[in-house]
């Protein structure tokens, strides 16, 4: 299980001596999304006069990948200090990217790291988050004069119904967290009069 953003661009303006700091921050999947992101923002804004970003997104079975850049500011003074905003945010697939529009007034390095750390923080606050986790997959097959109340009591009862296709049955798909397959079975027993029984249907990620 872990945290990520809603899918929506989050924009966050910050002035400092006069120097802009316009703060994005998305959803992000892959490599490929996460530069997509970037190449965006600075179509949008080609006359910044640096676009720097970081991200970091969630691989499957391995350690998140996580990389930044400084986009012509001097090193270590935009990008990292934006990924460790991120890292702290506990978010995963996220991606910010903050466009500088120069004031003429230098910060120095030291003000250029807190203007960039400060610029992603202050965004953060406005990120929706989302819980996505690993969910183990139920067929359950209902005749047709059933189903409909069949459904809706296992929606009260909190049971997750992510897929609904119609057959010579009607076919259930539900997601329900790891090794909670019996207390699963023994609820829709109950629900059904021993009429119907889930049967295992792999696994995926659930978002919600």
């Amino acid at each position: 299980m872990y945290l990520r953003p809603a899918p929506q661009t989050i924009t966050h303006t910050l002035e400092i001596k006069r120097s802009r700091f316009i703060t994005h921050i998305a959803r992000i999947t892959d490599e490929a999304s996460a530069r997509a992101f970037v190449d965006s923002v600075r179509a949008d804004f080609p006359d910044g006069r640096h676009h720097c970003s970081a991200y970091i997104y969630h691989v499957e079975g391995a350690n998140p990948v996580e990389r930044s850049s400084d986009d012509g500011e001097p090193s270590g003074t935009a990008g990292t200090p934006m990924l460790e905003q991120l890292r702290g945010s506990g978010m995963l697939d996220i991606a910010a990217v903050v466009v500088r529009y120069f004031g003429g007034i230098k910060l120095g390095a030291g003000g250029l790291v807190h203007a960039y750390s400060n610029s992603v923080g202050d965004a953060l606050p406005l990120v929706t988050r989302t819980r996505r986790a690993r969910k183990e997959l139920w067929r359950l097959d209902l005749p047709y004069a059933q189903a409909g109340r069949y459904e809706a009591e296992l929606r009260a009862r909190g049971i997750a119904v992510t897929d609904v296709e119609y057959g010579q049955q009607v076919h259930l798909t539900l997601a329900a967290d790891p090794g909670t397959g019996d207390a699963l079975a023994h609820t829709i027993s109950a629900v059904t009069s021993g009429q119907a029984a889930p049967k295992a249907a792999g696994s995926t990620w659930v978002e919600g």
